[in-house]
């Protein structure tokens, strides 16, 4: 498995034969200086945790030009199609969604998810977040946008997942603080990436508070910079 941070809360993932974006909110980041259609080559899936612009971001377009098969919950799914994605894979919080390769399960995650449409708010399920499960390789869980909550031990004793991506960056999740306790308190992940900082001024602009709170724990942290892989 090899996972490259694209700035913000967006992943590409790429697994023997599949190959994931999650969150792709790209062409909208100040921070994502790449290119859209060198980071969505060869793409067969979009997962999607929530939403929200800065989650769904160029989901539609990447859909429309590479026919990727978009993964979520059953309102945003709904949603991206009316906009033009034909191929789509929903599900609800609770399930698992087979994905040829891997599974996808959907996660509680104390957050909201909508979107806005001329001058209304449009409601967009529940929000998420989603554990990849591969037949071979190490599981992988995207916390999504959330707060710490306690059922984050029932996720751990569900799916076990080894590798966590998880925000960071306070005012709409969790602070370093917060996510490095829930790391501590409710997984055994091998390894962490911190997220969701950095991008707008007004979330924490580095992960050195969560870096510093995970300081003697067993979980390797890695900061990437953006565009940068990791391999697993």
């Amino acid at each position: 498995m090899k996972v490259t941070w694209l700035g913000h809360s967006a992943f590409r993932i790429d697994l023997d034969d599949s190959h994931l974006l999650i969150d792709p909110f790209l062409t909208g980041n100040p921070k994502f200086t790449g290119s859209l259609d060198e980071v969505s080559k060869g793409i067969t899936h979009i997962v999607l945790t929530h939403g929200h612009d800065d989650h769904i971001g160029d989901a539609p377009e990447i859909a429309r030009k590479t026919g990727a098969q978009i993964v979520g919950n059953f309102e945003v799914c709904m949603f991206l199609n009316g906009l033009g994605a034909e191929n789509i894979n929903p599900g609800n919080t609770g399930g698992k969604i087979p994905c040829g390769e891997f599974e996808v399960a959907l996660t509680p995650a104390l957050h909201s998810s909508s979107t806005s449409a001329e001058g209304q708010s449009v409601y967009l399920g529940n929000p998420n977040g989603v554990v990849i499960l591969p037949q071979h390789g190490p599981r992988l869980y995207h916390f999504g946008d959330t707060a710490i909550f306690s059922d984050m031990a029932l996720i751990q004793e569900l799916y076990q997942p080894q590798i966590g991506l998880i925000p960071v960056g306070d005012r709409f999740t969790m602070d370093g603080a917060a996510a490095a306790l829930a790391v501590r308190r409710y997984f055994a992940f091998s390894d962490v990436l911190p997220m969701h900082y950095g991008t707008f001024p007004i979330i924490d602009q580095t992960p050195k508070a969560f870096v510093e709170a995970m300081e003697g724990s067993l979980t390797k942290v890695h900061v990437p910079a953006i565009g940068e892989a990791v391999s697993f």
